[in-house]
Order: C-alpha cells, then structure tokens, then sequence
C-alpha cells in the first residue's frame, strides 16, 4: 500500500498547522490538499520545502481534485458538522479533533460513517498522556467514592467543560458502575461547585498561558489520590492523530476516542 493521502482541513489553525508538520514529516502519509474558510492563495507551501498543495475555502473541490483518503478536521464544531457531511458525501474518511459536539451531532457522525462505510474517528483528545491519565482515572474510581475534576485551557477555548473533562467523568462511572457519592455538605447544586457530570463535578479554568491541563482528585476518608496530565505543547497530539490516520482507512465504521485504538 502507497501512502496515506491526507487533507487538513483548518490547515492555518493552532492544531491545523501541527497536523500538516506532522504529515509531512511521517514516509507513511502524504499531504495533497489543505481547506480553510479564508484564503489568499490557490497553494499552500509545506513547511518541510518539498513544495505546494492545492489550497481552498471549498472543501468539495478539494476533495474532487485531491482525491485524498483522510481529512483531518480541528476546527469547531460549527464548521465540522458541514466538513463530515461532505467527506460522506464523497466517501472520504475523517478524523475529528474537534470537540463540543451534541449528542445528536455525535450520533449523526456515528449514522454517516456506517451509511457510507467509511472510516470516521473522533476523539475528545489525542494526547497519549491525556488517554492515560484518563485510563487510571477508571480505574482508580472503581475503589474511591467520591471525585471532582479540574480542567484548565488557554481563553480562547470556546467549551467548557472540556471534552476530555466530560469523557472522563462519564467513562469513570461507566467503569464503576454506579455513581460517585455527594459531597457531604449541603449545596452541591450551586454553579460554584462545578458542573455536574455524572455525579463529579467538574470545575473550567480559562487563562492566557494555560495550554491543557486537567487533574482528577479522588478521595477517601484519609486520603486522596491525584492523576494529573499537562499539555505544554499542540505537538502532544500528533503520535495520536497520526495514528488515527492510518487507522481508519483500515477500519470502516466509527470510532470514538483514542483509547480504542491503544488496547486500553
């Protein structure tokens, strides 16, 4: 088999622009086309110097001229929702970093990849640390009661509480079976205790200087136990999505979350 032919779409995106480093950096992947909603050019010029690649605010015609076996998406959830539909449309796979997505807008992704047999992956996070700290966190809640969760981002980030903050929270209750016990004091209602998820309450921090970050604290009588994962740099995605890529074009269907394609 050939390379992987890649489309990055939000190629000029914090996370856009790693994912097209990242593809042309890999011997496995290609990277042939590249989408964003303004553009000034017809070309892109790749940061490794190997030359250009078709560059458009139309992701159909990209896909049309490109003929690409994966588009990456990290843009919101707004503009994705459209992408998705498109790439079904033309039976391209895709690979989703994007998060805030409803229930019905996950489910509707989940109906288009088995409709059209196509590879669809999303994943609220595609940091391998962050799918560990994750993994641990279910562990560890099957034997303490009570859990709260910190989750802290940069200030442009448009959802709170995170993706990752909201998997974790449903995947540890998922494991444990039943739900986390309330705190013991009255007022757990109040919105300065958190959103609730789940039964754990999960508190957004939203500061210039912060990448990612999130703390899972559970506890005890006597004691408590932190798992914690910070993401300094959008690099830490990359091992992930490029994973991720060559991935679902083997495996029709959809996948949800980074830890299935891990054995966790």
């Amino acid at each position: 088999m050939g390379q992987t032919k890649v489309v990055v779409y939000g190629a000029l995106g914090r996370v856009g622009q790693e994912v097209v480093k990242a593809v042309c950096r890999d011997p496995e992947t290609q990277m042939v086309g590249a989408v964003e909603l303004q553009v000034t050019s017809e070309t892109l010029p790749l940061p490794d110097g190997s030359g250009t690649v078709p560059f458009s605010a139309d992701l159909a015609s990209v896909l049309t001229g490109c003929q690409p076996d994966v588009v990456v998406d990290f843009t919101v959830a707004k503009a994705s929702m459209p992408a998705v539909r498109t790439c079904a449309d033309h039976g391209v796979n895709v690979v989703i970093g994007t998060t805030g997505f409803s229930a019905d807008e996950v489910g509707e992704i989940k109906r288009l990849a088995e409709a059209k047999r196509i590879g669809i992956m999303l994943a609220p996070n595609f940091a391998l640390g962050a799918v560990l700290m994750m993994h641990l966190a279910k562990i560890a809640g099957k034997y303490l009661d009570h859990a709260e969760i910190i989750e802290l981002h940069h200030d442009r980030k448009a959802d709170a509480p995170s993706g990752t903050s909201q998997m974790t929270a449903r995947s540890m209750v998922e494991a444990r079976g039943k739900p986390f016990l309330p705190p013991a004091l009255p007022g757990e209602d109040s919105p300065a205790r958190g959103k609730s998820v789940d039964g754990v309450n999960i508190h957004s921090v939203r500061l210039p200087g912060l990448m990612a970050h999130q703390e899972v604290i559970l506890g005890s009588d006597g004691q408590t136990l932190r798992i914690r994962h910070d993401q300094i740099s959008r690099e830490a995605f990359m091992p992930g999505v490029m994973l991720a890529v060559k991935t679902v074009v083997k495996r029709p269907g959809f996948i949800y979350g980074l830890d299935n394609l891990l054995g966790l």
